[in-house]
């Protein structure tokens, strides 16, 4: 019975250990994507599996905020973190999947899944994805698609400075040189934009300083920790959640959300449950990616998909009209996550 639950356990990748030692098709699952490349096929399926879900995401989040108009953004970042938690709950408990990389015998009737250690060994992970995901939803509803998925690339300098300070990790020239024409690229594109919302720019600000360090933590924290991606992602809900909640009750967002006029409309109510959906698996993409690549690969990953972000976002919410220099701006990131991503995979 045991070796039955471990290999359903394995049916989904949670770690950079799945597929090791498990054979020839483990072995052909973590080679390279050719010779002498830096990243794994796995790493490359995280990585475009993530941009997928973080496209669509944002999308969605967007047509909730905006185009419903719904007041009450913590409330879905609430609902998010509910669902979740309460599918990992049903999954953990029918030992579809683990919480741990080893997947040691829990006992059935434990609260946690975990050892109580553990979950304090993750609170400052927890902490801070709560502040990554308030700072995140917050941050569409002020700026246009095409200006912030411009202004959160910058988000990339802030990853590679909290992993240098976290993690002691540095990084070639030709990086660098790329990160640097990301950044030059969103001050291109927003320089006739910059006076066009104070408070949302500053907000997007925020928004990469948090995304930042919850990478980083990811990094530091989830390969020392003994969970898996699932693990971690549980580990959340249960820190977040409760202070998510308190935070919905004291400003009033609860009362809001049920006055909401357009609540019990089809549409809106099908925006909020493919947003949950795709907030479950983004989490989940975003710590496999993190875990198997690195903190800077999933920022970068965050530009790449930009491409498809801005490209969708202009068709079905504009708010951004065309003009050259935006448009220089937008080419220039685009070409340094390009180097990016050349460099990670020929591994220079």
């Amino acid at each position: 019975m045991a070796k039955g639950g471990g290999e359903r356990g394995a049916l989904l990748p949670v770690s950079a250990d799945d597929g090791k030692g498990n054979g020839g098709g483990g072995a052909g699952e973590d080679a390279a994507l050719f010779k002498g490349s830096a990243m794994t096929r796995r790493g490359a399926v995280a990585a475009l599996s993530y941009m997928a879900c973080s496209v669509l995401l944002v999308m969605f989040n967007k047509a909730a905020l905006s185009s419903y108009n719904f007041p009450c953004a913590n409330v879905i970042t609430l609902l998010q973190m509910v669902c979740s938690t309460c599918l990992l709950y049903v999954l953990r408990r029918l030992k579809i999947i683990s919480f741990t990389n080893s997947d040691p015998s829990v006992p059935s009737d434990s609260l946690f899944f975990v050892p109580f250690r553990i979950l304090l060994r993750t609170t400052p992970l927890s902490l801070a994805y709560l502040l990554y995901m308030l700072a995140s939803m917050e941050s569409v509803r002020g700026v246009n698609i095409p200006m912030y998925t411009t202004l959160r690339r910058t988000t990339v300098v802030f990853t590679m400075t909290m992993e240098y300070f976290l993690a002691k990790q540095k990084h070639t020239p030709p990086i660098i040189g790329s990160v640097a024409l990301i950044v030059f690229g969103a001050f291109v594109a927003g320089a006739r934009d910059l006076s066009f919302d104070a408070r949302g720019y500053a907000i997007v600000f925020v928004a990469n300083i948090t995304t930042a360090v919850y990478l980083a933590t990811i990094n530091r924290i989830g390969k020392s920790s003994g969970l898996n991606s699932f693990g971690l992602m549980w580990c959340n809900g249960l820190v977040c959640g409760p202070s998510v909640l308190f935070l919905t009750y004291i400003q009033g967002d609860l009362k809001r959300a049920m006055e909401f006029p357009y609540l019990q409309s089809p549409g809106f109510q099908a925006v909020l449950l493919f947003s949950c959906i795709l907030a479950f698996l983004l989490n989940y993409t975003i710590f496999w990616n993190t875990i198997l690549n690195s903190a800077l690969t999933q920022s970068m990953c965050g530009n790449l998909k930009d491409f498809f972000t801005v490209g969708i976002g202009w068709v079905l919410f504009g708010g951004l009209p065309f003009d050259l220099l935006n448009v220089i701006g937008q080419g220039l990131g685009f070409l340094g996550s390009g180097l990016y991503a050349y460099c990670k995979i020929k591994g220079k």
